[in-house]
């Protein structure tokens, strides 16, 4: 079944500052209570979901697990993944086993020693939902448990609804592709940094490409969006995750999202998190701009904390239509000691490549690293056209 809906809920979020207007034309799929509220009629039902998974009213929003639990709903636990149910975790920090405060829900951590959901843990149930909204890169992590939840379901015969969401970034399909001998949790298959799809249309093609373990597929069901392209600009009504505070953040994050593999900071322990990028150890007559990350809302232990870092401040960009390797290049140019600048296992795991770590210390030009994506964009694109729900 392919369907839509939109939504969200008013909650504890200390993020209130992220919050805008609700784009008025496109209906998420959680929206669509219609299309899916009749599957989950008499059947113990567990839930994927974290503070983005809501359902929108004409005023503020509800939690997707309180208003199912509002019609009757027989929901027996929810699933958590990275940064938690309700967002609080910093980026690669476990989340929790616990009970949900507001519903008394069981809350499972699939962000701890377990990411995929065991076989005990789905016993008792005769359906998963899945509802998180992502933003399409390939090192976010959220694809990554939509992966593992799938093979979950298929392999204990528990059908699987997903609830699509916009892709900020599903306008474009750019970056290096991830190479099969680096796959692991910050990109389980070989597709590009940004790929392009929503949530929805990566289940089909887990399903349509046998990526999943041993080829297996899922019983799924992907209710759609309705009044959506992949050309529609989305604003983000709550925050995808603590250190993706706005619209500027999300569409920088496919490149700046690389300095996560370096000692340099992207703006975390600042208020502008992936919109800016500097350190202590490069050189401050290069740049007019600086700051000093200390710990705040998602990083409790920025890098260079309670450093001056000279960098560059780039809040001020437009929305992106491809990945940049020009502000790595910049930063590893102005670096004193190169030798401090990448963490190389973790630069392999963001980038899928070991490839554009020695691009760019070769010298290579943000142009001549790009061409060297092309062809295999090109394949990609050929495989993603099958799974296309929207235009």
């Amino acid at each position: 079944m392919l369907s839509a809906c939109k939504g969200q809920q008013k909650e504890d979020n200390s993020d209130t500052k992220a919050q805008t207007a609700t784009p008025p034309s496109i209906k998420v799929a959680a929206n669509r209570t219609e299309a899916y509220a009749p599957l989950l009629k008499e059947k113990s039902v567990g839930i994927v979901a974290n503070p983005t998974s809501v359902i929108f009213k004409e005023k503020g929003y509800t939690h997707l697990v309180d208003s199912l639990l509002s019609l009757g709903v027989d929901i027996k636990k929810v699933f958590a993944p990275e940064h938690g149910f309700r967002g609080t975790a910093d980026a690669g920090e476990h989340v929790k086993d616990g009970m949900d405060t507001r519903t008394g829900l069981p809350l499972i951590s699939l962000y701890g020693k377990n990411k995929k959901p065991s076989k005990e843990l789905l016993e008792e149930l005769d359906v998963v939902v899945f509802d998180i909204q992502d933003v399409g890169v390939r090192f976010y992590t959220y694809i990554a448990t939509l992966e593992l939840v799938m093979e979950a379901c298929a392999e204990n015969n528990k059908p699987i609804i997903v609830l699509d969401r916009p892709n900020p970034n599903g306008h474009y399909v750019d970056g290096p592709t991830m190479m099969k001998e680096h796959t692991g949790y910050l990109g389980m298959n070989t597709i590009p940094l940004v790929y392009g799809m929503t949530m929805g249309e990566y289940a089909l093609m887990l399903n349509g490409e046998k990526w999943m373990g041993n080829g297996i597929k899922a019983d799924l069901t992907v209710i759609e969006l309705e009044n959506y392209t992949h050309d529609s600009e989305y604003h983000l009504p709550i925050r995808p995750s603590p250190n993706l505070p706005n619209d500027t953040s999300i569409t920088l994050y496919p490149s700046l999202g690389l300095f996560e593999g370096t000692n340099v900071n992207a703006g975390r322990g600042t208020e502008f998190q992936f919109q800016r990028y500097g350190a202590s150890f490069m050189d401050s007559t290069a740049y007019d701009f600086s700051y000093v990350p200390k710990p705040n809302f998602g990083s409790k232990y920025p890098k260079e904390e309670g450093k001056t870092c000279y960098g560059k401040d780039l809040s001020k960009t437009p929305r992106m239509n491809k990945v940049s390797m020009e502000w790595i290049i910049d930063a590893y140019n102005n670096t004193l000691d190169k030798s401090k600048f990448f963490l190389t296992n973790g630069f392999t795991k963001h980038a899928g490549t070991p490839l554009l770590q020695q691009q760019i210390e070769e010298g290579m030009t943000n142009e001549e690293i790009r061409a060297t994506w092309q062809n295999d964009l090109k394949e990609f694109k050929k495989i993603r056209a099958k799974y296309l729900i929207y235009d």
